[in-house]
């Protein structure tokens, strides 16, 4: 039995992911899921405890889908901390290009947009903004070791730009802005 429930958890969360992002959260129900799924609904509700237990499932998913897309742009990027940074915005184009639905902007904003303040699920995206973050901010310590502060600011300006490039891509329904953000991103690093 065991061995049926892994694969049921598995295509649940890929209905899931793929309906949350396409329909949104509210506009997607339980019986959609499981029936794009091919589970019955006990299924569902034998992996995930609510709905809202399956969309916190799929946060944490579409970040780890982030990560290893990062992962990937950052073994590509080697070892200069100007790549390092672009392979963060390279990741965040990457995402935007997975799957074959209709591009509409970070999933994880999406979602936040539509849970109440306090859902676990917020905390999630919340979490992965702060990482994301985090993470440019150490690729900026490594590119300027005397000036903390200074690269603690930069980075905060390049997550800034980055999202705000995510919100209007989204809004427009096509890539424009991650491409025009990358630039923006070298530039303000040529100079830094």
């Amino acid at each position: 039995m065991a061995g049926r429930a892994r694969p049921a958890r598995d295509r649940l969360l890929a209905a899931a992911a793929a309906r949350f992002y396409a329909d949104g959260i509210a506009g997607t129900g339980i019986d959609t899921i499981t029936a794009d799924a091919g589970v019955a609904k006990m299924s569902l509700y034998n992996n995930f405890a609510s709905k809202a237990d399956l969309v916190t499932a799929y946060l944490g998913a579409r970040h780890a889908e982030w990560l290893d897309l990062y992962r990937a742009r950052l073994a590509a990027a080697g070892d200069d901390p100007r790549a390092r940074v672009l392979a963060v915005v390279d990741a965040y184009a990457d995402h935007a290009h997975l799957g074959d639905v209709r591009f509409r902007g970070c999933g994880l904003l999406n979602a936040a947009a539509e849970l109440p303040a306090g859902d676990p699920g917020r905390a999630v995206v919340r979490a992965h903004k702060e990482e994301v973050e985090a993470i440019v901010a150490g690729h900026l310590r490594d590119l300027l070791p005397d000036d903390p502060a200074r690269a603690a600011r930069l980075a905060e300006h390049v997550a800034f730009l980055l999202e705000g490039a995510m919100v209007r891509a989204g809004l427009e329904g096509d890539d424009h802005r991650l491409r025009r953000v990358r630039a923006l991103v070298a530039d303000l690093l040529a100079t830094a």
